[in-house]
């Protein structure tokens, strides 16, 4: 009778820890960033490679920090939100165009808009993993202490905006 419990009991733990994962949302992963401060970085923009960017120059600031590509899918899912938002400038607008080549990143803002205050150029994607950037899109809320708030896995919808990124970022306007 022994000898079929222990294999019982570890397919019964199996099958516990594979429905604790099923109803995991894969778009929110836990990243050990939030409530840390956000990598530095001095990058140059893409529209003018000849300017540079660097997170402290928003330090006292709220912002949002958008990684695209324009060889992504998602990316143009979430374009049309993204515009939306950054017309409503209740926040600085950031996007991180990441491994991607200039000429095509480029062609993608002028053929679909570009929402971002500031584009900055990725294109070897080490900044990319300093963010511990899975995949594109992610978007990240950094206070005004340039700590990240936030982090989203996937394109940002207009669901995710209003019940996650628009309080956060009125919560942190508060304090």
């Amino acid at each position: 009778m022994n000898r079929y419990l222990l294999p019982l009991g570890i397919f019964l733990l199996l099958v516990l820890l594979l429905g604790v994962g099923l109803s995991l949302n894969p778009r929110e992963v836990p990243s050990p960033l939030i409530g840390k401060p956000a990598p530095a970085f001095r990058l140059p923009q893409l529209h003018d490679p000849v300017k540079t960017f660097s997170p402290g120059e928003l330090r006292g600031k709220i912002w949002v920090l958008n990684v695209w590509a324009s060889w992504c899918v998602a990316c143009r899912e979430e374009h049309p939100v993204l515009s939306e938002f950054a017309k409503s400038r209740l926040v600085p607008v950031l996007g991180l165009n990441y491994k991607d080549t200039r000429e095509d990143a480029l062609a993608w803002l002028k053929r679909y808009g570009d929402p971002y205050q500031v584009s900055l150029a990725d294109f070897d994607g080490r900044v990319g993993i300093d963010y511990g950037v899975y995949g594109v899109p992610e978007t990240y809320v950094i206070d005004k202490q340039g700590v990240i708030r936030y982090k989203r896995i996937g394109p940002v919808t207009p669901e995710i905006l209003q019940q996650k990124i628009v309080p956060l970022i009125s919560e942190l306007s508060r304090g």
